[in-house]
C-alpha cells in the first residue's frame, strides 16, 4: 500500500482551516506561476504584429521564462532547504513581482525578453519553496500525499487560465495588461504568507553546491536554447548546434560533479526510484503536450482561420470545464485505485485527445467536431496524470528533501514544455507535433500501467 493508499486511516492537520488558507493561498501562487508561463500564447501574433517580430523570435519569447525556470530550479530548491522555504519563498516573489511589474513597460523586444529571463529567475526560487512550506503545511504522509493529489492539476489549471484570461485581457485592454495577473498574486502573497504561513527552519547543515549549480543551470538553459533556435534554424547551423553542444557537455560534467560532490545539489539515489522517474516523466510529457496544443492552435485559430484573440479564448472554454470536472475527480480516484493506475489512464486519455486535435485541426475543418473532442479529452486525461504523477514524484520524500522535491518536479514541469516542445516544433506545421505527441504519451501510458503499480 502506497502512502497516498493509506491516507483514509490517517487524520488530516489539527488546524484544518490554517491548513487549508495556507493551502489556497500557496496554491493560488503555483497555478499564477503556470499562468505566467502560458499567458503569452494567445497574445503572440499581436506582440509579433507590435514589435516586428518573426516566429522565431515569438517562440524564444515565449520560451525565455520557462528557460529561467527550469535552469535555476535545483539551485532554488537547495536555497529553499538551506535558508527556510519561508524565507526563500518571499525573495522569489520579491523578484518575480519586479521582473512581472517591469515587462509591460517594455519597449522592445530586448527589454521584454530580460522581463521574462528575470520573472523565470523569480519563479524557480518561488516553485520549489512553496513545496516546502507545503510539508510543513501537512506534517503527516498521508496529508501530505492528498495535498500533492491536489497540487498537480494545480499547473494545467493555471496554464489554462493563462490562456483564457490573456485573450480576455488582450481583447480588453492590451497584451500588457495580461502581467497585472503576477504582479497582483505576488504582492498579496507577500502580504499574506507571514498570516497564512508557518515558518520553517533553515536546514543549516546543507551546502549550496555553488559549482553543480552553475552546471546545471548553464546546461539546461543552453540545452534548451539550441534546442528552441531549431524552430528558426536549421540542426547543423552554428546557433543551434554551438549552444545545444555546449549544454549537454556542461550537463555531463555536472552529473559527474554529483557523484564526487559530498553534499550534492542533486543526490543520484534521488531519482533511482521507478515510480518517482515515471511519475516525473509523466508531468513532463503531459505539460509538453498541453502547451503544444496552447501554442499551436492559438497561432493556428488566429492566422489561418482569422480569428480574434477572444474568440482563440473562447475555443479553450471546454477545456477549462474539462479540466475542472476530471480535477475534482482526480483525489478520490487516486484514493481508490493508486497514484499509478491513475496516471496511466490520464496519459491515456490525454494521448487519444491528441490524436484527435491532430487529425481535426484543418482550417476547413468545423470547431464543433474537428477540435472540440480533443480540447474535451486532453484536459480530462491531464489532470488525472498530472495528479497521479504528483503523487509518484514526491512519495516518500523525507522532510529535509522537500525543496529539492519541489524543485525536481518542477523542472519536469518546464522541461516539458520547454525541451520537449521544441523538439516537436522541427516536425513542422500542426498536425505532426500533435500527433508525435500522441505517440509519446501511448509509450509512456503502457510504461507506467506496467511499471508504477
Amino acid at each position: 500500500m502506497t502512502t497516498y493508499e493509506g491516507a483514509a486511516a490517517t487524520t488530516a492537520p489539527v488546524d484544518h482551516g490554517g491548513a487549508r488558507r495556507g493551502f489556497a493561498l500557496l496554491g493560488t501562487v503555483q497555478a499564477t506561476l503556470i499562468f505566467t508561463l502560458a499567458s503569452l500564447a494567445v497574445p503572440l501574433p499581436l506582440i509579433g504584429a507590435e514589435l516586428g517580430l518573426d516566429r522565431g523570435r515569438l517562440i524564444l519569447l515565449s520560451a525565455a521564462y520557462g528557460l529561467t525556470f527550469a535552469g535555476l530550479l535545483l539551485l532554488g530548491g537547495r536555497l529553499a532547504d538551506r535558508y527556510g522555504a519561508r524565507r526563500a519563498l518571499t525573495a522569489g516573489l520579491l523578484l518575480f513581482a519586479a521582473a512581472s511589474a517591469l515587462a509591460p513597460l517594455a519597449t522592445g523586444y530586448g527589454p521584454l525578453l530580460g522581463a521574462r529571463f528575470a520573472q523565470g529567475a523569480g519563479a524557480a526560487l518561488v516553485a520549489p519553496a512553496a513545496m516546502g512550506v507545503l510539508r510543513a503545511l501537512y506534517p503527516e504522509p498521508a496529508a501530505y500525499g492528498r495535498a500533492m493529489g491536489t497540487w498537480g492539476g494545480l499547473s494545467v489549471l493555471g496554464a489554462t487560465a493563462g490562456n483564457l484570461l490573456s485573450g480576455v485581457i488582450t481583447a480588453a485592454v492590451s497584451w500588457r495588461a495580461s502581467f497585472a495577473v503576477p504582479v497582483a498574486v505576488a504582492v498579496a502573497a507577500l502580504l499574506l504568507a507571514p498570516r497564512l504561513l508557518p515558518a520553517t527552519p533553515p536546514g543549516t547543515n546543507r551546502s549550496t553546491d555553488l559549482p553543480g549549480a552553475l552546471l546545471a543551470t548553464a546546461g539546461i538553459v543552453l540545452t534548451s536554447t539550441g534546442l528552441v533556435l531549431t524552430d528558426a534554424h536549421p540542426w547543423g547551423s552554428g546557433p543551434v548546434l554551438v549552444p545545444l553542444l555546449t549544454g549537454l557537455a556542461l550537463l555531463a560534467g555536472f552529473a559527474r560533479a554529483e557523484r564526487r560532490a559530498a553534499d550534492p545539489l542533486l543526490p543520484p539515489d534521488f531519482l533511482r526510484d521507478r515510480r518517482r522517474l515515471l511519475g516525473l516523466a509523466a508531468i513532463a510529457l503531459t505539460a509538453a503536450g498541453t502547451a503544444t496544443v496552447f501554442v499551436l492552435l492559438s497561432l493556428d485559430l488566429q492566422r489561418e482561420r482569422g480569428w480574434s484573440a477572444l474568440l482563440t479564448s473562447a475555443a479553450f472554454v471546454p477545456f477549462a470545464v474539462a479540466l475542472l470536472g476530471a480535477g475534482r475527480l482526480a483525489g478520490p480516484l487516486i484514493g481508490r485505485y493508486g497514484p499509478g493506475r491513475v496516471t496511466a489512464a490520464g496519459l491515456g486519455t490525454a494521448g487519444a485527445g491528441l490524436a484527435l486535435l491532430a487529425a481535426g485541426g484543418g482550417p476547413d475543418v468545423p470547431y464543433a467536431y474537428g477540435l472540440l473532442p480533443g480540447l474535451l479529452l486532453l484536459p480530462a486525461g491531464g489532470a488525472l496524470s498530472f495528479a497521479g504523477a504528483a503523487v509518484l514524484a514526491t512519495e516518500r520524500v523525507p522532510a529535509d528533501r522537500a525543496g529539492l522535491a519541489g524543485g525536481v518536479l518542477n523542472t519536469a514541469m518546464e522541461l516539458g514544455p520547454t525541451v520537449v516542445f521544441a523538439a516537436l516544433l522541427t516536425l513542422g506545421g500542426s498536425a505532426a507535433p500533435l500527433a508525435a505527441a500522441s505517440g509519446l504519451f501511448a509509450a509512456l501510458t503502457f510504461l507506467t500501467f506496467r511499471l508504477a503499480k
